[in-house]
């Protein structure tokens, strides 16, 4: 007998079971961290399939609030029983069985789950294979539960848009208060993980993309180094600054699943050290970690509004009182000419991704072969594509000259040089740190299609983006009910230094609290 996958359905579907044919009740999962799941699957108190269809039910209630999820997977809770049936016969694989959400441009194998990244022109694009960082985590015994909305072509098509729409999705919501933005353009898997509706995430970031959502929803996201996980089947926007991560509630979640999405790929040429530099993330979260650290404050990333100010001043005390020696850094070199560079490089590299992407694809299914195509696509479906905001940077990037391109050489080394060298790694150097941190960005502002997106702060992260340097945020308080994130940033491969300061951090903060679903700020 197999109840559960029928009770999720039948509740899902708003029909009641007599009492006598009434399975044992479902997981509480709201709030629930994976670890904590698995902890509790592999004890018996619970199964995958249980945990699996407590989602589904959840859902019924949580996603029309939230708009989160583009597209459930029909196999997930046969894969979630398939789980069960293995650890029976005595698989002891960590994640074996967990439940998790995976942004909408990263490919799934599932049947009939398209990869669209937000997009109609790639409403068909039923590829039919897992990008390696999803075969890495189906390796590990992950279930893949569905696919969540985003803010459409991961946020580059315009420089006037809004976070969190895309014309296949429509606008996903922030889980803290309805009518306020949740960032992107992971979006809808911040919005997704922080509501209860998976175990866990897979987001995408090429500057801000994991650590925005994550912190506006009140979890933890990890962008790791730029070459430790895979971006082999994900729609692309820069070879140079591209990369998976995960989104969780706790750092322990993030570590364990970083352990699993991290490693080589042939294919991905940037991942070549990937298989030496990974580690057993979780085996270096320890709550004395910050004991003895000394960490760099970053001054020039704050400043921008006095009640998150207020809230960085209190995760400061958290950090002294954990141990850590806190050090003033006052300034960022060349910042603005970092985001000069940053600008040319990711117009150029779209355009070769992004066509490279299209031409891998079915052309019975995606029509769309090159981006001047998409760039035709939208003009052709204005009225469902570019109702809110148009395709400016697309038409910049349609422009520009190729990869060959000396402007573009110079721009890619000027700003790999000044973020990474002489930025993040000349200030460690400089100030006798391991570490910087700072406030992520300021809490979630109002959805508006007239102003479009009004980001408050988030100058922490710009450098570690096109350094390709790992920057993980974890929650380190609210703002009037709205979630506020705390980055830690620090040089190539000290994903695990991170993750260890953060969970030390995050033990003794204590700082996360659950969603509200307020329809706006009281």
């Amino acid at each position: 007998m197999r109840p559960l996958p029928l009770l999720a359905l039948t509740l899902a579907a708003g029909v009641a079971l007599p009492a006598a044919a009434m399975p044992p009740p479902l997981p509480e999962v709201a709030d629930a961290a994976m670890a904590a799941l698995q902890r509790d699957v592999a004890a018996g108190r619970a199964s995958s399939e249980a945990v699996a269809s407590a989602y589904i039910v959840r859902g019924k209630d949580i996603e029309p609030k939230v708009n989160a999820i583009i597209a459930m997977n029909p196999a997930a809770l046969s894969d979630a029983f398939a789980a069960d049936q293995a650890r029976r016969a005595g698989d002891s694989r960590p994640l074996l069985g967990v439940a998790i959400l995976v942004k909408d441009n990263i490919e799934t194998a599932d049947a009939g789950l398209a990869t669209t990244a937000g997009s109609l022109a790639l409403a068909d694009n039923v590829t039919g294979r897992d990008a390696p960082v999803i075969a890495r985590l189906r390796a590990a015994g992950v279930v893949v539960l569905g696919k969540t909305n985003l803010s459409e072509w991961a946020n580059i098509r315009s420089d006037n848009s809004i976070s969190g729409w895309s014309a296949v999705g429509g606008q996903t919501r922030n889980p803290y208060a309805l009518d306020r933005s949740p960032c992107g353009s992971s979006s809808g898997t911040g919005t997704a993980i922080a509501a209860g509706l998976a175990a866990a995430g897979v987001g995408t970031e090429t500057d801000g993309s994991i650590t925005c959502p994550a912190a506006v929803s009140g979890l933890v996201g990890l962008k790791p180094t730029v070459g430790l996980v895979s971006r082999t089947g994900i729609v692309p926007i820069s070879a140079t600054q591209d990369t998976a991560g995960p989104m969780t509630r706790t750092v322990e979640d993030a570590a364990l699943l970083l352990t699993a999405m991290a490693g080589s790929d042939p294919a991905d040429p940037a991942t070549a050290q990937a298989d030496r530099r990974r580690e057993d993330y979780a085996a270096r979260l320890k709550p004395d970690a910050l004991r003895g650290a000394r960490i760099g404050v970053m001054r020039y990333a704050a400043g921008f509004h006095p009640e998150t100010d207020a809230v960085f001043e209190a995760a400061l005390a958290t950090l002294k009182a954990q141990g850590a020696v806190l050090v003033d850094v006052p300034a960022f070199p060349n910042q603005d000419e970092i985001g000069g560079n940053e600008l040319v490089v990711l117009l150029v590299e779209l355009k070769a991704g992004l066509n490279a992407y299209l031409a891998s694809t079915d052309p019975q299914k995606v029509k769309t072969r090159t981006l001047a195509d998409v760039i035709a696509f939208n003009k052709a479906n204005a009225d469902r594509e570019m109702a809110l905001f148009g395709q400016d940077l697309f038409e910049r990037a349609e422009a520009t000259q190729g990869i060959d391109d000396p402007a573009y050489r110079k721009a890619k080394a000027d700003a790999a040089r000044l973020a990474g060298p002489e930025g993040i790694d000349a200030l460690l150097a400089k100030y006798g740190v391991s570490a910087l941190v700072g406030p992520t960005m300021g809490p979630a502002w109002p959805i508006d299609p007239v102003l479009k997106d009004r980001y408050v702060g988030g100058g922490a992260g710009n450098a570690a983006a096109v350094a390709g340097y790992p920057h993980l945020t974890v929650p380190m308080g609210e703002v009037m009910g709205l979630p506020v994130g705390l980055s830690f940033i620090g040089p190539a491969w000290s994903d695990g230094l991170l993750l260890g300061y953060g969970y030390a951090f995050e033990q003794a903060a204590g700082a996360r609290k659950a969603p509200t679903f307020s329809p706006g700020v009281d």
